[in-house]
């Protein structure tokens, strides 16, 4: 293990970390000096109900075989008494729990004039449900300690936009309003909330379909953006030294890190008098339109190959 100490005595879980972004950080915070819950619920991508054991446990096999401390989970985020089992387990096992990714998350991507009522749920229940659900159970210890770390993963698909991802966008937007409210709520308990936007080749992107020149492009420079490079933002924030880093919303694209934007007013028109609706669309939308924001999906905004 890293000789640096820099998470030493900290116990962290790490959800849907038997695979990709998830392994490469529960691995890299284990070999910082934390002691890690590993949870993976080993399904498919797209919410079905198999489940495998082996991702997870091979995950811990790995950090003990380093001289690191770990455990499995396999349960689902999704579940209320399962998320509050994990917390429970990274208490009993390790004595305390200190640091909280959110990072368990699966597609069910499709235009949304054809999207049903499951795919919605689904995605929605795991990515938003499930990053609520953990949350909750760590926020009592975070309290009664004084102390505690939040890192949730959002998506540029949320914070831009991207095709056939309406479930996913919304889920991934919306953690990003439950983080800014868990930031804002804990902050006088010494908690720290934040986001990451990760571009990394996954399990989850190699979904991504490929039907013109353009998204084949797209998908092989996505291929050259390695997990690893999410996992060192994510140790950074769970170290004493970001105690102050708190409410923000970074984006990870291999040797790249943004800080993104968060909503705020850009441009506003008043009147004394009040407006109608035809005043609105004869003054307001032409005041405002150079400041519109265009149609874009997240590959139009980063379309520059990685650095």
């Amino acid at each position: 293990m890293d000789a640096s100490g820099l998470l030493a005595g900290k116990v962290a879980l790490v959800t849907g970390a038997g695979r990709g972004i998830g392994r490469e950080i529960a691995v890299m915070l284990a070999a910082h000096g934390a002691s890690v819950v590993v949870n993976d619920l080993g399904g498919g991508m797209a919410g079905g109900d198999e489940a495998d054991q082996a991702p997870a446990q091979e995950v811990v096999d790995v950090i003990k075989d380093a001289g690191g401390e770990a455990s499995a989970n396999f349960g689902s985020v999704s579940d209320y008494a399962t998320a509050e089992a994990m917390v429970e387990q990274a208490v009993s096992d390790f004595g305390r729990i200190d640091i909280v990714v959110n990072n368990a998350g699966i597609l069910r991507d499709v235009i949304f004039h054809k999207m049903t009522e499951e795919d919605w749920d689904v995605v929605i229940n795991v990515h938003l449900k499930g990053s609520f659900n953990t949350s909750r159970a760590a926020a009592p210890h975070f309290r009664a300690q004084q102390s505690g770390t939040y890192v949730h993963f959002t998506s540029t698909s949320g914070l831009v936009g991207n095709f056939g991802q309406a479930n996913y966008s919304a889920a991934k937007l919306g953690i990003v309003g439950l983080s800014k409210s868990i930031a804002l709520d804990m902050q006088r308990f010494g908690v720290t909330s934040n986001c990451i936007a990760p571009f990394a080749w996954s399990r989850m992107t190699s979904s991504i379909p490929v039907t013109s020149e353009a998204e084949r492009v797209r998908v092989e420079r996505i291929k050259t953006m390695k997990p690893e490079k999410i996992a060192t933002v994510v140790t950074a924030l769970c170290s004493d030294a970001a105690k102050d880093v708190t409410a923000q919303i970074f984006g990870v694209r291999t040797n790249e890190i943004y800080l993104m934007s968060q909503s705020r007013p850009v441009r506003s028109v008043h009147t004394a008098e009040g407006w109608t609706p035809q005043s609105v669309l004869d003054t307001v939308f032409p005041a405002m339109k150079a400041s519109f924001y265009a149609n874009d999906r997240s590959g139009d905004v980063f379309n520059w190959d990685p650095i």
